[in-house]
């Protein structure tokens, strides 16, 4: 499949009519050198791929947005669509191509293709299966930009995020998964549900595995900057310990509930990456709980593994991991989780 774009091809056999429509203006200068053409490449355009894309062109993250999938017709229709909304959003050129060379120059890589899980199948079949699929996605990506910043979106986020660490080549910062991003704005909803505040005044994160064994930084949790665990506390106001992890339980099955009532989750995802995506392209420093190599932070240690931990992201992709306080027992949570993602690692022999 031929890679497409919008043309200026309207004049009888095919003349291009963009040059004399307009009447030049005289002793122009070129287009400064500091103006950016901010490239992206969503690869899979299924209902996530297809969601991050929605919102990276209603929010104008990009000068240039290339899709690639495996399916020529449906991709097609997809890039269609979207040009059909030209009208509607920022003036964007949308490219799409099964070739990975569409993606060629892009500044940012976004990851969402993955294979389905059959019935019956194991956990590690369906990863090992996923592997597979990266081994024919993550080469060309790196080839072709060489310099991007590569996000995996794809589920298990975090040991595919090792994996395209390891096909990539490229440095650990330029190498982020979406990781707990998501996990960490359903949590803050339900802590702004419970107060009856704007989730956007809730300070919470969720680290760790994207996951089971995800991990809530309850004593770090603040609204409108003032320590929750700790007023209550100043304020002799009990609460259970069983309250908090229910809450915590919610956020692990909040997914599993939008699937089973819709059959996939799309949207909320959608917006996590573009805020990710967002962060990085404007250079905004700031701090998201993502997927990173975590080796050396809060004890992590026994090899190489991604999870996700407060990160400073911006055009250099991951900056900085922040020293966020932890508990003892979320300090030894957090090592458990990294173990479980070592453990399924080693399966893999990667």
């Amino acid at each position: 499949m031929h890679k497409s774009a919008s043309a200026s091809s309207f004049g009888p056999g095919g003349l291009d009519i963009a040059q004399t429509f307009f009447r030049p203006i005289q002793n122009t200068a070129p287009p400064s050198p500091t103006k950016r053409h901010i490239k992206v490449s969503v690869i899979g355009t299924g209902n996530v791929g297809m969601a991050i894309a929605q919102t990276i062109l209603t929010q104008d993250l990009a000068d240039e947005l290339a899709l690639v999938d495996a399916k020529p017709e449906k991709l097609r229709g997809e890039m269609l669509d979207l040009q059909h909304a030209a009208a509607f959003l920022p003036r964007t050129k949308i490219l799409a191509s099964t070739d990975y060379s569409v993606t060629v120059h892009s500044d940012l890589c976004i990851v969402t293709a993955g294979a389905r899980q059959i019935p019956g199948e194991s956990r590690l079949n369906l990863l090992q299966r996923n592997v597979s699929l990266f081994q024919r996605i993550v080469p060309p990506l790196a080839k072709y930009s060489p310099d991007c910043i590569l996000m995996v979106v794809s589920n298990p986020v975090d040991v595919l995020t090792y994996v395209a660490w390891k096909l990539s080549g490229f440095p650990s910062n330029r190498v982020v998964g979406s990781g707990t991003n998501l996990d960490s704005s359903r949590f803050r909803f339900l802590i702004a549900d419970h107060l009856d505040v704007n989730a956007q005044d809730v300070q919470a994160y969720i680290v760790g595995e994207h996951g089971d064994s995800s991990v809530a930084l309850w004593s770090s949790i603040s609204v409108g900057g003032v320590p929750i665990l700790s007023f209550l506390e100043n304020q002799q106001i009990a609460y259970e310990k069983e309250t908090l992890e229910n809450i915590h339980k919610a956020v692990v099955e909040s997914a599993y509930e939008v699937i089973s009532l819709k059959g996939y989750t799309s949207w909320a995802i959608g917006y996590s990456a573009a805020n990710l995506a967002r962060s990085i392209l404007r250079d905004q420093r700031k701090i998201h709980p993502v997927s990173v190599l975590a080796r050396g932070f809060y004890g992590v240690d026994g090899g190489d593994v991604f999870l996700s931990l407060p990160a400073q992201l911006g055009r250099g992709g991951v900056l900085g991991v922040t020293n966020v306080h932890l508990t003892d027992e979320e300090a030894q949570r957090l090592r458990d989780s990294a173990k479980t993602l070592l453990e399924l690692q080693s399966q893999l022999g990667i």
